[in-house]
């Protein structure tokens, strides 16, 4: 899926700014380079910011985060301490503090890179 975004992405810079660029003299791995890829990301960068977050909300960021899985752990410390409400608590807790810092992360990108 990601890959049709970023191939959408490139796809919807104006073929003039090819154009433009090559008519400058750059080749063609330049003009992706300075001219293409620059807009594309700007285009790209919220819809794979939301397919980031939603990988987070959808199931566990684990092998990005490098750590076990949090709901596992979580499961495995309600097991062994037969506290269920205070870990489901502390395992969703969790989720929505690296759920907003990863939205919050995209936005400022989102910002940084904008044109307006």
């Amino acid at each position: 899926m990601r890959r049709e975004v970023y191939r959408a992405g490139i796809e919807s810079i104006d073929r003039g700014q090819m154009e433009a660029a090559r008519s400058l003299g750059m080749s063609y791995v330049q003009a992706m380079r300075y001219v293409i890829l620059p807009q594309a990301i700007r285009r790209v960068l919220p819809p794979i910011g939301n397919d980031f977050v939603a990988i987070l909300k959808d199931s566990s960021l684990v092998s990005v985060l490098a750590v076990n899985d949090l709901t596992h752990k979580g499961d495995l410390h309600r097991a062994r301490t037969f506290r269920t409400f205070e870990t489901w608590n502390t395992v969703t807790f969790l989720y929505l503090i690296l759920t907003i810092s990863f939205s919050r992360v995209v936005r400022y990108l989102e910002r940084r890179f904008s044109t307006e």
